[in-house]
């Protein structure tokens, strides 16, 4: 089979996330099965227009917006008829392939995008994207639709999508599972880290916030932060740390290797994600998987990749002060710890991507 697949970013664009993890490993195994793919994606600053990544084909057109206009330009001079199927990932906004090209679209949404709009977007775009989604997902929602979790899938159904036609599947994590969590040595203090880019969308001061709760209420801790801080945001967080009275407790650590992150998720206690919303929530299941729980926001998503008082515990109220109490829940109670330690790590071991890909092939017979 011959697969056309279009989304906005590739492995190797600067802003790459799960999306593309769950992407990557999917086309590889579909080029193991002997099928052909072409990714048309956006393109980026150093990035090659043509590339050949694990056996599949790469074509960067275009930037973050003007990609979309570039990718229906080039099926109708180059690719129009090639493929036996073509594959659309929704990322904020459409390639509407359903509407020009001829072979069938299968649509991949890992979460809507709504309130993340007044996150992410300033004023006035924000308003207008968030106002126009609902419009422009009336003109796709009869295509077949892969999702990634549950409140992924009842979001998108209150967009007129056909229920029979969207398919979740699992995700997964693309480093080993640590073997025995019994041997690994936690931090001398009680560490909390938030892993990943310091953005507004991730609500990473509330977590800086809870972090000064627990300090104040006579907590002996310590808060790890990992991720990129560029931007407003970010340098907003940074200010915040250095007037912090419990700056000398808090580390920045900035973008971390692959070695480091594994090391930082084995070693600390419990890892926070305080986002407006997630598709599942990988880095949740990336810490499960070396023996670390989660405590989140209720939010979508989150609420799916962590089974409160068994893998981690979801906030009833997503707020510094309720994130701080939970922590304090989970450090405070040494065998309900171990408890959900072990469920989370155990749980981790089912979410995988050959089981993500037995059930992406079983979603593309989905008419």
């Amino acid at each position: 089979m011959k697969i056309l697949w279009f989304t906005w970013k590739d492995k190797y664009h600067p802003l790459a996330g799960g999306a593309e993890v769950v992407n990557e490993e999917v086309a590889k195994r579909l080029v193991k099965d002997g099928h052909e793919i072409i990714f048309v994606v956006g393109g980026f600053e150093g990035g090659k227009k043509f590339d050949n990544i694990d056996g599949y084909k790469v074509i960067r057109v275009g930037g973050r917006f003007t990609c979309y206009w570039h990718a229906y330009r080039l099926y109708k001079k180059n690719l129009i008829g090639w493929a036996d199927l073509i594959i659309e990932e929704v990322n904020t906004i459409p390639f509407f392939t359903n509407l020009y090209a001829k072979e069938k679209t299968h649509l991949i949404i890992h979460q809507l995008c709504r309130e993340i709009w007044f996150y992410q977007m300033f004023f006035p775009l924000n308003l207008v994207g968030y106002l126009l989604e609902p419009v422009y997902l009336r003109l796709i929602n009869k295509c077949p639709t892969i999702t990634i979790s549950e409140s992924s899938k009842a979001d998108i159904l209150r967009h007129g999508f056909d229920k029979k036609k969207i398919s979740i599947i699992s995700m997964g994590i693309t480093f080993p599972i640590s073997e025995n969590i019994d041997n690994i040595k936690k931090f001398n203090r009680f560490t909390i880290l938030s892993l990943g880019a310091v953005r507004e969308m991730k609500r990473t001061i509330h977590t800086l916030k809870a972090f000064e709760i627990l300090r104040n209420s006579g907590f002996d801790s310590e808060l790890i932060i990992a991720g990129n801080t560029d931007g407003k945001y970010g340098e907003k967080f940074l200010d915040l740390v250095k007037k912090s009275e419990y700056q000398k407790d808090i580390k920045c650590l900035g973008r971390v290797s692959l070695d480091q992150k594994i090391e930082l998720m084995q070693k600390s206690h419990v890892i926070t994600v305080t986002s407006v919303k997630e598709g599942w929530g990988l880095i949740v299941t990336e810490a499960n998987s070396q023996g670390t729980p989660a405590v989140v926001y209720d939010v979508d998503a989150l609420r799916d990749s962590v089974q409160h008082e068994k893998t981690g515990l979801v906030c009833k109220n997503n707020a510094p002060r309720c994130l701080a109490e939970n922590i304090s829940k989970l450090a405070s109670d040494s065998k309900k710890y171990e408890y959900l330690r072990k469920n989370a790590w155990n749980w981790s071991k089912e979410i995988n991507f050959d089981r993500c890909y037995d059930e992406f092939l079983e979603a593309l017979n989905n008419k």
